[in-house]
């Protein structure tokens, strides 16, 4: 429908609504789906669950390597329809965060490929116990104990792919991004959406550690697409707030 990088194009609207409660106040989004990467990255959004949570495969097409980003609940027959359809192998699962709405499908994706689950280890307590984190869940999520832990700057590599661990607490506690410098792309998870950011009224928010979060972020490259949790693709350039979001959202 419209291209904001050759590599990261919009093909068609969601049917299901955007779920709102993960963002702060001021934006109020669709939803869309994202093709995937054609020449370093394959990136494929996945929208799933009651929020419309966007999970993603990234793969490295040389090798068919993959890793898979927040399995949102209901995600895991869509993640492994794509993997097989493109011959992929996954090699770990990544949690930006373990609010429910993002872990819902780590422990049957994890029995289904035998793979290692990382998260950052100040938000491992709600994807040991979901529901630890004090958020209403009507769902029933199993909890699942983590193989490692993430680490701000940690590199990770899949085939000949690699992206970067930065820590973003504030939604959460442990929130990170993924960094891809190579595609000019950032997995924010719940950090930053277009025009906002992540909930910062929820029982384990750190608001005051937000801002620097935020800051971090708009250091990067103006290119940079970011991927977010829910919603449609944004770039860094297209949010010049992020330094002074502060101000904006207290």
């Amino acid at each position: 429908m419209f291209e904001r990088n050759p590599r990261h194009v919009v093909t068609y609207p969601l049917c299901a609504p955007v779920a709102q409660s993960d963002r702060a106040p001021g934006y109020e989004p669709g939803g869309w789906r994202f093709k995937s990467s054609p020449v370093q990255m394959l990136i494929e959004k996945i929208p799933s669950g009651p929020f419309s949570t966007n999970a993603y495969v990234l793969a490295c097409p040389k090798t068919k390597q993959a890793v898979v980003v927040d399995p949102a609940p209901e995600s895991a027959p869509l993640i492994s329809k794509f993997v097989s359809a493109q011959g992929l192998t996954p090699v770990s699962i990544l949690i930006t965060h373990s609010h429910w709405d993002h872990i819902g499908d780590v422990a049957a994706l994890q029995a289904l490929y035998n793979i290692p689950v990382l998260i950052h280890h100040d938000d491992a307590p709600n994807l040991i116990k979901p529901g630890a984190d004090g958020l209403p869940c009507w769902l029933n999520i199993p909890g699942i104990e983590p193989s490692g832990y993430l680490l701000d700057g940690q590199k990770i590599k899949f085939g000949k792919c690699e992206l970067e661990v930065i820590y973003t607490p504030g939604h959460s506690p442990g929130g990170v991004c993924f960094y891809i410098p190579k595609e000019h792309a950032l997995i924010s998870g719940d950090t930053l959406f277009k025009g906002t950011i992540g909930n910062l009224s929820f029982p384990t928010a750190r608001p005051h550690l937000m801002w620097d979060s935020l800051k971090r972020l708009a250091d990067l490259p103006a290119e940079t697409v970011v991927y977010p949790g829910h919603g449609p693709n944004t770039t860094i350039g297209e949010e010049p707030w992020l330094s002074n979001a502060e101000s904006m959202f207290t």
